[in-house]
């Protein structure tokens, strides 16, 4: 063979060892860098949800819900008043009431319990008095043989009756009041009691569910709220509405408790329990678990934000999937048939 012909067969050689190697390398560096490469982000949902979609005659409502603008919304926490809604420095007493319920609740104790207990206080501190200086030994060296008067005896059972009777019947109406049922159209705010922070769903709003943790002592400071009662994420609802509240436990036992809204209502897992709260002004109140539920129990305060129901809807939609009004009925309402 000739030096041409070798020379023109290392070539042919050399050039499909280099082809071979090239498609070798193509496919093993060209797929890892496939499944390295970053992925196209995905168009944004309102730029999607106004693009021209084709839907036909019976189409479902909620796709039409889904393809109409979401309002971002607006929301900045209210701060809260000092003394409202909060304890108070040397308080003896019940906090301030804001609710319908609470307003009952307090002038029952303040009208009719507080002055029957000093009343009959005050009777019997007189009776032993009156007994110690006039039936002692040295007074009455001669004791009483009576053993039987039936007049006392008739109005010592009588009037305890008479005023458990006028205890009674406000005790029962307040309690009537405290669970009547939520009339129709309530919004609806589920409590979960965690180990040891509380969730707050919001059902007739999308669903979405709110955690919310207690703030340190400093972080509460810088926001002006009170210590171990300020929360990173509030529990907001409207204010001067019926709320339906229902609470449950996701592990233990919980109270959800707000003394200034005269409300507690247990949370037990596997059960809920319901029970109507209505707060009559806008403010920020404040509670906590009371329900012994472990070792952090003294840490999973609560906060209640009442707003206005045009800021109410504004906080909704700043949260993931919050929907109001139109778009909460739409999203409700039931498929339509295909045509």
């Amino acid at each position: 063979m000739s030096l041409a012909d070798t020379a023109r067969h290392a070539g042919t050689a050399f050039r499909t060892f280099g082809r071979t190697f090239g498609v070798a390398a193509a496919l093993i560096f060209g797929t890892n860098a496939m499944a390295a490469a970053p992925v196209a982000p995905t168009a944004p949902v309102a730029a999607a949800a106004t693009a021209p979609v084709a839907t036909d005659a019976g189409a479902p409502a909620a796709v039409a819900a889904e393809a109409a603008p979401v309002d971002a919304g607006s929301y900045t926490p209210m701060a809260p008043t000092p003394g409202k809604g909060m304890p108070v420095d040397k308080g003896w007493t019940f906090q301030d009431q804001y609710s319908p319920t609470g307003e009952e609740a307090l002038w029952m104790h303040d009208v009719i319990l507080m002055p029957v207990i000093v009343a009959i206080s005050l009777l019997v501190l007189i009776l032993l008095v009156v007994v110690v200086a006039k039936f002692n030994k040295r007074a009455n060296p001669v004791a009483s043989k009576t053993s039987h008067n039936t007049l006392i005896e008739v109005v010592w059972t009588l009037v305890p009756v008479l005023i458990l009777v006028v205890i009674a019947v406000p005790s029962i109406r307040l309690l009537a009041h405290q669970y009547d049922p939520a009339p129709k159209g309530a919004v609806t705010v589920k409590v979960t009691g965690y180990q040891w922070y509380w969730g707050y769903t919001y059902p007739d709003n999308g669903g979405f569910e709110v955690i919310s943790n207690m703030l340190s002592d400093a972080d509460a400071l810088k926001r002006g709220e009170p210590g171990q009662l300020a929360v990173d994420n509030r529990m907001v609802v409207p204010a001067g509405e019926p709320i339906r509240i229902q609470t449950i436990g996701s592990d233990v036992i919980h109270a959800f408790a707000v003394p200034s809204l005269w409300f507690k209502l247990d949370a037990v897992p596997g059960r809920i329990n319901e029970k109507v709260l209505m707060i009559k002004e806008p403010g920020v109140y404040y509670g906590q678990c009371s329900e012994l539920c472990g070792a952090r129990h003294g840490y999973m305060p609560i906060a209640v934000e009442a707003l206005p129901r045009d800021k109410f809807e504004a906080w909704v939609k700043t949260q993931p999937g919050g929907t109001v009004g139109e778009a909460t009925e739409a999203a409700a309402a039931p498929a339509a048939p295909a045509a």
